[in-house]
């Protein structure tokens, strides 16, 4: 795969860099004066909305985040969960409301005012029902990001937040591990 874009510095990145394309990490492979190359696995080709781009789609680009360097939004690895499937798209005064569907595996993961990522942006959950969660999306992410095009039927790469997977893993590890429900409550996380 090969991205082109005059929004980065391409001069400053070296091979083998983390760069997310629409949320997915790939490793650059090679840098072009306008761009960079990857190369990407029949996975993550199969798993995400990445089967989907055609040439010339646009795409939102972010590279790693360096330790030090404000966070402003929540951990985001680029390891993509699953693909949802925009459901609804309604104005909202002057931000767009979307409702997005997501497979009934992931849909535990992702709860009201917690965080999701969706093709790499980090968004605020406003709202979650049986089949879909709800997201509103303010005119600077808009014109910032190519949600600005999405339209009911877009298939997009969530990410569902990294402490939600954590602390199933923790609650559902060997008994012996020691950590409980009672011992998370007791620890503020629950």
């Amino acid at each position: 795969m090969t991205v082109v874009s005059d929004e980065l510095p391409w001069q400053r990145f070296e091979t083998g860099e983390s760069i997310a394309v629409n949320g997915v990490c790939l490793t650059a492979v090679a840098f072009q004066a306008d761009g960079f190359s990857s190369d990407v696995s029949r996975e993550t080709m199969a798993t995400t909305s990445l089967q989907s781009l055609e040439s010339g789609s646009r795409v939102n680009l972010e590279p790693a985040l360096a330790l030090g360097e404000r966070l402003g939004g929540h951990l985001v690895s680029g390891h993509v969960d699953c693909v949802a499937t925009v459901r609804v798209r309604e104005d909202a005064a002057r931000s767009v409301k979307l409702g997005l569907e997501v497979p009934a595996e992931f849909r535990r993961y992702i709860a009201r005012k917690g965080s999701v990522t969706v093709d790499g942006v980090s968004l605020t959950v406003n709202d979650v029902d049986e089949s879909q969660f709800f997201v509103n999306i303010i005119p600077h992410t808009a014109s910032s990001t190519i949600i600005r095009h999405y339209k009911v039927g877009t298939t997009v790469n969530i990410e569902v937040d990294l402490l939600a997977r954590y602390i199933e893993r923790l609650l559902t590890a060997d008994a012996h591990a020691g950590v409980s429900k009672d011992f998370l409550r007791a620890h503020g996380y629950v």
